[in-house]
């Protein structure tokens, strides 16, 4: 698992959430020393090699796992970071000693949405405790950058939570890694947008793959705003997300 470094900060719930659901579901969950920033908001900001420094110390971490007990999937829980880690490969293309390992990382490299419709989880039996009406915004890093589009909101439904997605959603939340510092009037009007947008389907709560779509819209709503691995957790037996407390009132 990519344990990331703003997320281990600004949303430690969503590793918390994903490592027991992956765990609960048969996978021994490893976070390897070394491993950290994916390396991409410096790339973002054309700092090229501070990016691939972050990355190749991932590799490096990565590749001591995979040559040790062994290394069957990198799971990804920020949608952002996915497409970085994917990316590795390429980046690294043209490096003689890191070429093959990258390109057996992005390989690798699977979002936890992915992942788990992958290998069946969770369980058809697992059952969302109150069936609450989720507003499900997808993540330009996963419905355009890893083409992942309705695999998320599958399994939300399946969990027996009722999925409603809002206008135009293929826009952008406004986050989009550092965009939202460097262009912050768009950021702004994307993100006041895109929160009316959810805010008129009368859900109980939205469900986003991405720390940075989550911080965003959760400043432009009232509704709870949790990750789609949290709702999934809950629903295979996990604690209520904190955020969620009363959401919903009495619906079952």
């Amino acid at each position: 698992l990519l344990a990331g470094c703003v997320q281990r900060v600004a949303g430690g719930a969503i590793d918390a959430a994903t490592v027991r659901l992956l765990t609960r579901n048969g996978c021994e969950v490893v976070l390897p020393e070394g491993a950290g920033c994916c390396g991409a908001l410096a790339h973002h900001l054309g700092a090229g090699g501070r990016a691939l420094s972050a990355a190749a110390a991932n590799l490096a971490a990565w590749r001591a796992e995979a040559d040790g007990a062994g290394l069957d999937a990198v799971v990804v829980n920020a949608s952002g970071c996915g497409v970085m880690v994917k990316d590795y490969g390429h980046l690294f293309r043209a490096d003689p000693e890191r070429a093959e390992a990258a390109a057996r990382v992005s390989a690798r490299a699977a979002d936890i949405a992915e992942f788990l419709a992958r290998i069946g989880a969770p369980s058809p039996s697992a059952r969302a405790p109150r069936r609450l009406r989720i507003a499900y915004h997808s993540a330009c890093a996963l419905q355009h950058g890893q083409n992942l589009r309705d695999e998320p909101a599958a399994l939300l439904r399946r969990a027996g939570f009722e999925v409603v997605e809002p206008r135009d959603a293929h826009l952008c939340c406004g986050s989009a890694g550092a965009y939202n510092v460097l262009q912050p009037e768009i950021a702004e009007a994307l993100g006041a947008g895109k929160a009316a947008a959810l805010d008129a389907l009368a859900p109980d709560a939205v469900a986003a793959g991405n720390l940075g779509c989550i911080l965003q819209i959760a400043a432009r709503t009232a509704r709870p705003v949790v990750h789609t691995v949290e709702l999934l957790d809950w629903a295979d037996g996990g604690p209520e997300p904190a955020a969620l407390a009363g959401a919903g009132g009495g619906r079952n």
